[in-house]
């Protein structure tokens, strides 16, 4: 087993998700068979109680795994599938250890951060290196880790040492890290003392960075690249310049640029390994497919424009996947994406007495969109403002989807303005409501939060009747289909005949046709939501069905996305 690993310093949030995920996508392109783990040193046992807003979206793999926003990029950009295994937290190692313990593994023995902790955390990345995580269902061959933070943090103290010392254990030849640094410009002058400083720091707590990726805003001079491969003490081809560049899509394409790809194989001696011929073609395909398509997006010139009514809309990272789901869409539609954030409470009158500017200037951004999407979410905190676009949408024949809240958002505006139940809403919002049309699912916990949603990937099964749906076109003509899913509440049974017999159509429903995963409405351009959440699923080269199909009924294409999406 080969193993990569991606650090940080100076600040967090530099980047090190998309170096790792484009590192392991240049290694695919070789014919290699890749996976990733994912280091997190806080003392949350998964992601799943964190707030977005803080810390970004909560990533939700098949198993039901609540986990860190960058196992999306890896799953993105590689094409793979991993669990709750992948993402390692403080949490989780020290209650992995703890559990040990109280069992009597270690014989009595004091448990002590190392040997114990770090011993469990290298058995661990060993362990879960070896899953298969693609269709081959063969062994990967690499395994990238990404370690969060910056080093030089105290709570990364015991994954650096538990790393230090499985890249002595693995030995040279099997190990190679990428520390990811900050370069800062003052003065028109490319400063370094950050990245010297950041590498002194690695060195300090036992790890001897291999490449020095850089962040930057515009590519390196040779002099700063001279300087930091000087002070530093690598190679001046060892200094790779991560700058800004139009799209995170490009990123592998600056990397290999600049030679990553010859120096993974060279230290990893990746030309040693017997790669099957056809894997050697399957990678060349890959590349070529991924650089036609993403440098594709820089010559593109008609655009669409949706607009996000959210409610964590203040960090972007909220709503990763959303975002990602619509850019590998606009992609597939060949339309540059022009993605405008409405702030939900920002539609409701009653909160902006005092900034009539921001109402009108809110509902302006929804009313010229050109598609509207109301993604996930959770509490009373703007949802009428999302009611009101829901309603703008459907009345206006402008294509809409709703994702898990945004569903509840659509029945609930269906349910208040076409079936005359005024006061119609949810009992997450409204306790006390006379018409519960979204109700607290039976087997919910009311006492605990983490790890107890409806949570991984279930079937949905498009019922009798429903061939005429535009979304279940886009999935093919599909009977069944797999999504992922995170939701606590759902549509209250008791009002699917009356919401039915008005014109909202039930068309998918889990497979005991109990729960209702999909509505749409039959004359609309694009009227559909569901409860699961597709953009846990979209990739770059295989958009998510549901965000393709906004897009593409935004952009006025739907009719030949879906002839295209059938043949295919």
């Amino acid at each position: 087993m080969k193993y990569v690993l991606v650090s940080g310093g100076v600040i967090s949030g530099i980047g090190k998700g998309i170096i790792a995920s484009s590192t392991g996508l240049l290694l695919k392109t070789k014919g290699l068979k890749v996976t990733a783990i994912k280091i997190d040193p806080y003392m949350n046992v998964d992601a799943g109680t964190m707030a977005p807003t803080e810390h970004g979206e909560c990533f939700v793999l098949n198993d039901g795994g609540e986990v860190d926003l960058d196992l999306g990029n890896y799953e993105r950009y590689l094409n793979i599938t991993l669990t709750r295994e992948n993402n390692i937290t403080t949490g989780k190692i020290y209650q992995h250890v703890i559990e040990r313990e109280r069992r009597g593994d270690y014989l009595g023995k004091t448990v002590q951060v190392v040997p114990h902790v770090t011993d469990a955390l290298q058995e661990w990345i060993e362990r879960v290196a070896q899953v298969p995580v693609d269709e081959t269902g063969e062994t990967p061959d690499v395994c990238i880790i990404e370690l969060g933070g910056t080093v030089g943090d105290i709570e990364s103290r015991p994954f650096i040492e538990a790393l230090r010392q499985l890249r002595r254990r693995v030995g040279k030849g099997n190990f190679i890290q990428i520390h990811v640094s900050l370069v800062i410009v003052t003065g028109g002058e490319q400063k370094t003392k950050p990245t010297q400083a950041a590498i002194r720091d690695a060195r300090s707590v036992g790890l001897s960075p291999d490449i020095v990726a850089c962040r930057c805003a515009q590519p390196l001079h040779p002099a700063t690249i001279k300087k930091i491969a000087l002070f530093c003490d690598v190679d001046y081809e060892q200094v790779v310049a991560v700058h800004d560049v139009n799209s995170t899509y490009h990123v592998p394409i600056l990397l290999d640029e600049q030679k990553l790809t010859q120096q993974l194989t060279s230290t990893l001696n990746l030309d040693k390994l017997n790669i099957p011929a056809a894997y050697v073609q399957k990678g060349k395909d890959l590349w070529k497919e991924w650089k036609t398509l993403t440098l594709g997006q820089d010559r593109l010139f008609d655009t669409v424009t949706i607009a996000l009514v959210g409610k964590y809309t203040d960090l972007h990272d909220s709503y990763l996947s959303v975002i990602k789901s619509l850019e590998h869409s606009a992609m597939r539609c060949r339309r540059k994406l022009n993605l405008v954030w409405v702030e939900a409470e920002a539609l409701e009158p009653a909160t902006n007495t005092s900034d009539p500017a921001k109402f009108h200037k809110a509902w302006h951004d929804v009313c010229t969109a050109q598609g509207i999407l109301v993604p996930g979410g959770f509490g009373a905190r703007g949802t009428e403002g999302m009611i009101s676009a829901a309603k703008w949408a459907r009345e206006n024949d402008i294509p809409y989807l709703g994702i898990c809240l945004g569903m509840q958002i659509a029945v609930i505006e269906y349910a208040r303005n076409v079936c005359g139940l005024k006061d119609a809403h949810s009992v997450e919002i409204s306790a006390e409501t006379p018409d519960p049309v979204i109700i607290f699912m039976p087997e919910g916990s009311t006492t605990h939060l983490g790890g107890t949603m409806r949570l991984g990937i279930r079937p949905t099964v498009f019922q009798p009747g429903s061939e005429w749906s535009k979304i279940r076109k886009l999935y093919g003509e599909a009977g069944e289909i797999l999504e992922r899913h995170r939701h606590r509440y759902e549509v209250n049974p008791e009002y699917i005949e009356q919401l039915s017999e008005a014109g909202l159509n039930f068309v998918g429903k889990d497979d005991k046709a109990e729960r209702m995963e999909v509505v749409e409405l039959k004359n609309h351009k694009y009227f559909v939501a569901v409860q699961y959440h597709p953009e846990y699923l979209s990739r770059v080269l295989n958009p998510s069905k549901p965000y393709l199909g906004l897009v593409a009924a935004s952009a006025g294409i739907l009719d030949q996305v879906m002839e295209s999406t059938e043949k295919a």
